[in-house]
């Protein structure tokens, strides 16, 4: 009689199909996750390389051409890193330092219109880029993309600070 019952009893179904689906549910949930978190570490970069080149070609033209001023190129490097001209902010990305950011004015790669026509040579770009930043997991070695992935972003600007 007591067995009878106790075979016949519903209410420990959900229990038991919950443990059933946990297998299948976990591993969703830290792939969305590590997704949500890689797709965050990339375009924190986009934005940080983007920031660096917005500046960069706002300051005045003779610090970056012929010749990159060492201080506007710290300031760059800075600003792309913390978002801040202070060496001792924190990075926007873990893992990020001035040894990864890039630098590049390209004295003659614009052109000689609009803003330029009077100026007597053609308009700089100048190039800010992060390459080989690693990627942090989440996860650590749980994570479905592992600490050797790395990150790159670049951004090009024309230079206006005439």
């Amino acid at each position: 009689m007591i067995l009878r019952r106790l075979l016949e009893d519903e209410s420990g179904s959900p229990s038991a199909e919950f443990a059933l689906a946990l297998p299948m549910i976990l591993p969703l949930i830290f792939v969305a996750m590590e997704a949500g978190n890689f797709f965050w570490s990339q375009q924190k970069l986009v934005q940080a390389v983007r920031d660096g080149a917005r500046y960069a070609a706002r300051v005045n033209y003779g610090q970056l051409c012929p010749t990159l001023d060492t201080t506007v190129r710290d300031k760059v490097k800075n600003l792309t890193r913390s978002g801040s001209f202070s060496t001792t902010a924190p990075s926007k990305l873990p893992g990020l330092t001035n040894g990864d950011v890039t630098v590049t004015p390209n004295c003659a790669a614009f052109v000689d219109t609009g803003i330029y026509t009077g100026y007597g040579a053609k308009g700089a770009i100048v190039t800010v880029a992060v390459n080989g930043v690693s990627y942090r997991s989440l996860l650590g070695s749980l994570g479905f993309i592992d600490n050797s992935f790395k990150l790159a972003a670049s951004a090009h600007s024309p230079v206006i600070g005439i």
